[in-house]
């Protein structure tokens, strides 16, 4: 009979390439399908966001509109392609996200073992903070997306013997876009201060060709004069970079208590749209277990980075608290860091029994299975159910779009965000009613005042308190 060797079997040789597809297909259909199985209702935030984008105008540039501007151009782009929809007002998030779960797959992929990476990446893209962010219509994921885009070109710089002039081209790039997203330029200054801290990385950029150097001081200085000309015709601009709008310095540490407080809390007694706990137990075990892992050698570039990026997301937490969406990408990090360590110290317990590494997908399979499972129930029916977060969002939207056709539309809150459908349905959105217009009338959240109109009828949405929505009127008579 034939020896079977494990390691020439099909499954074995492309388990890798196998499991990476079937991510990617999980996570591609899990994304496109979040406002419809979690999130369906929209915040103040992400109403602000839409009202904002579609005021986007082609001369922004010019006139100083510069903050947020590629994110905002996206989701300009698709509520004018799809309408005024929850699902076009959170489509760019959506796209973003994409690029943000492969960008952390190949992060982690270069820093770490196929088999962590793997494992790492299941947990953090299909974990609630990251779905939230793939499923919100704000700029918030922009804050994640640059520093890992730039870690992971930072990485293809370092890695590298001769480093390729294009990633030091993308770097500069991805650098200067970043700048213009709110706290970025800390996180610039943050990429120089680690740079100097750390005599490897001192190394890399002293041994780099004159040509990406050159590259990088160019557009870096032609990024730099373009934020201080903006800022000198436009002053709020640096505000809004700098800090939360309307920040006050006697906020910083109770900005950074509230930001942590979704992390911690399993009550969610609290106004916030993140879900508690925001972070599972099982993966605050494994980013623990890694941080610990990362105490010996912490002065290598990758062990200490993981510490150093949490120590920044808290400070720029102190300036917005929805800004601990950050934590993210040090999390991940840690998280490959724990699960690096479990699987030396289980293969060293085996070192030449390989029967004893298969048996350990057994446990590892339970172990996953808990803690995406979960995950992912309480990502969809807390967000629906969960009454301190559900209270948070509005399901308005998709009412007015299916049953206000041909309709007038009073909207008191909101007004600029309603107006927006104007150009995509046969409704009128006014902000006062005049004499005469009671015929065909719906108040959005709101009673008729005057008296003059006759109530029809009371839509209502699925939710258990303020259910009563819409109010439809007609003439007194008819």
């Amino acid at each position: 009979m034939k020896k079977i060797v494990i390691s020439k079997l099909f499954l074995y040789k492309y388990r890798f390439i196998i499991g990476y597809i079937i991510l990617g297909i999980s996570f591609v259909a899990l994304l496109f399908s979040l406002p419809i199985i979690a999130q369906y209702g929209l915040s103040e935030a992400e109403m602000e966001s839409a009202t904002r984008s579609y005021r986007l105008s082609i001369d922004a540039p010019l006139n100083g509109d510069l903050v947020d501007l590629p994110y905002r151009a996206l989701q300009k782009i698709s509520i004018m392609l799809l309408g005024l929809t929850p699902f076009s007002i959170k489509l760019p998030s959506i796209v973003i996200g994409l690029l943000l779960g492969l960008l952390l797959i190949l992060l982690l992929n270069r820093w770490f073992k196929s088999n962590v990476s793997l494992l790492a990446s299941c947990l953090v893209v299909l974990s609630t903070p990251f779905l939230f962010l793939a499923g919100s219509g704000t700029p918030l994921i922009m804050i994640v997306f640059w520093p890992t885009l730039l870690l992971w070109l930072g990485s293809k710089i370092q890695g590298e013997k001769r480093p390729k002039p294009s990633y030091c081209f993308l770097f500069a790039i991805a650098l200067l876009f970043a700048i213009f997203t709110p706290y970025m330029i800390y996180f610039a200054l943050f990429c120089v201060f680690f740079v100097f801290l750390q005599p490897h990385l001192r190394f890399v950029v002293r041994s780099l060709p004159k040509l990406p150097l050159a590259l990088i001081g160019i557009l870096v200085v032609g990024g730099i004069s373009a934020l201080i000309l903006n800022v000198v015709n436009h002053p709020d601009t640096i505000m809004e970079l700098l800090f939360k709008r309307n920040y006050e310095a006697s906020q910083f540490f109770s900005n950074i208590g509230s930001g942590l407080a979704p992390l911690f809390s399993w009550r969610g007694a609290y106004e916030s749209v993140f879900l508690a706990p925001l972070i599972s137990l099982p993966i605050f075990a494994l980013a623990l277990v890694g941080l610990f892992s990362t105490t010996k050698g912490f002065f290598a570039s990758r062990n200490s980075i993981a510490s150093l990026l949490i120590v920044f997301g808290l400070i720029i937490t102190g300036f917005n608290p929805d800004a601990i969406v950050f934590l993210i990408l040090p999390l991940s990090i840690l998280v490959a860091h724990g699960l690096k360590y479990i699987l030396e110290k289980w293969y060293g317990l085996f070192p030449e029994n390989p029967y004893a590494r298969i048996a350990a997908a057994i446990p590892l399979s339970i172990l996953f299975g808990i803690i995406i499972v979960p995950a992912l129930l309480q990502y969809i029916y807390g967000y629906r159910y969960n009454p301190s977060v559900a209270t948070e969002f509005y399901y308005d939207l998709p009412i007015v779009r299916e049953k206000l056709d041909g309709k007038i539309l009073l909207v008191r809150d909101n007004y600029d965000f309603y107006k927006i459908l104007e150009g995509s349905m046969n409704l009128s959105v006014v902000d006062s009613v005049t004499e005469g217009q009671c015929t065909n009338l719906a108040i959005l959240r709101g009673r008729d005042e005057t008296g003059k109109c006759a109530l029809s009828q009371i839509i209502t949405s699925p939710m258990a308190e303020d259910s009563d929505i819409i109010y439809l009127y007609t003439e007194k008579g008819e």
